[in-house]
């Protein structure tokens, strides 16, 4: 990484945490501070799923910069700031289906889900003063047949309640599916590859 430059990650979320910490094994002295970005995630009329999530990934990443710049905690700005966005979207026909409400809607969810083949669609996005890239992958996933036994003993574990979809495909809820056609860590939550040459683009590996 170049030394006046800062990457920033504006989520909360700790598969997004991890998996752009793995990015940065070839990098000597990678690293990059964590600015969760609170943003309205209403869906707009009309918007397709595509366009709903790079808008997200865009509007996160703008948020944690607008955070950065005006933290007067942190000395020593860079000249180069580089904030990374990212959002995962489930969509099941032409139904997107976010977090769980509450168990009830956890179970509506995981119900919709059983026996048939959804897509998780996530988007990532970058930006620093001048630019502004942005991917898109999408991913097909399969689920087996669940009985409704199986999907209370699921939401009991409390693991779908903060996931899109209801499910987290590299824990407990991996059990459910049977195959996919695509980006595993796209599922998770951030895209390796697309990232890698996102980051390369901003020149940050």
């Amino acid at each position: 990484m170049m030394q006046s430059s800062q990457l920033i990650l504006a989520s909360a979320s700790p598969r997004r945490k991890e998996l752009l910490a793995q990015l940065g094994f070839s990098q000597p002295g990678f690293s990059f501070l964590t600015l969760p970005a609170d943003i309205d995630e209403t869906h707009q009329l009309a918007e397709s799923p595509q366009a709903f999530v790079v808008r997200l990934a865009v509007e996160k990443a703008q948020a944690g910069l607008s955070l950065f710049n005006a933290d007067v905690y942190i000395n020593n700005k860079p000249s180069h700031t580089v904030v990374l966005g990212s959002d995962t979207i489930v969509v099941l026909g032409a139904k997107i289906l976010g977090k769980p409400k509450n168990e009830a809607d956890a179970l509506n969810i995981l119900s919709e889900l059983s026996g048939h083949m959804h897509s998780v669609i996530t988007a990532v996005a970058l930006i620093d003063s001048e630019r502004i890239l942005t991917r898109l992958v999408e991913t097909k996933v399969q689920f087996c047949r669940l009985s409704q036994a199986d999907i209370l003993a699921y939401i009991a574990t409390g693991e779908p309640m903060d996931k899109a979809g209801a499910y987290g495909i590299q824990a407990l809820g991996g059990s459910f599916v049977e195959r996919i056609e695509g980006s595993y860590s796209a599922v998770v939550g951030l895209p390796m590859v697309e990232t890698r040459q996102l980051l390369r683009e901003m020149k940050i590996l």
